[in-house]
């Protein structure tokens, strides 16, 4: 049994014309791409895959969103550098500022998903339910692979009810 996805914790949203939530894409498949804008992986691989996921499948079908979880380079990664960065990368997708921790240099989202660092692709499913949680570079087609499957899921599947304070399968 897979588990319903925490909701993201948002410091600010770029690229976005309204805060989003997990909650309100649901019936989607979505593809979270947590990253940070000096990681050499995010830049070389991470966001060119989420740029080809986000090109390959409807938008109808799959959202694609993009997390800046900032770990280390506290100072420097503030952001107006992410509106710059996203700007230069000419990166068109919603991307949420992860909450940062009041103690500690782990982001709330980051800490909540147990993320091992960047990129990391997270996958949810159209009930919400998170099916892939990849530290590393994520092959291309295992990843097209997996969404596909995701999409493909029969429509009879349990269905998710959520409100204020929890989430429950009928």
């Amino acid at each position: 049994m897979h588990a319903i996805a925490p909701e993201l914790q948002v410091a600010a949203w770029l690229n976005a014309t309204q805060p989003l939530s997990l909650r309100q894409l649901r019936g989607k498949v979505i593809a979270i791409y947590v990253f940070q804008m000096l990681c050499p992986g995010c830049v070389s691989h991470g966001i060119p895959q989420a740029r080809t996921i986000r090109s390959t499948f409807d938008e109808q079908d799959v959202a694609v969103l993009g997390l800046h979880s900032v770990f280390e380079h506290h100072d420097v990664m503030t952001e107006k550098a992410l509106a710059a960065f996203l700007h230069e990368y000419r990166i068109d997708f919603p991307v949420a500022i992860d909450q940062p921790a009041q103690r500690g240099a782990i982001p709330l989202t980051m800490e909540q998903y147990q993320l091992r660092g960047t990129p990391t692709l997270l996958l949810i499913d159209r009930q919400g339910r998170l099916r892939l949680n990849h530290f590393g570079r994520a092959d291309d087609m295992q990843a097209g692979a997996l969404i596909g499957r995701l999409l493909a899921e029969a429509a009879e599947q349990p269905e998710v009810h959520c409100d204020d304070t929890a989430c429950s399968i009928r």
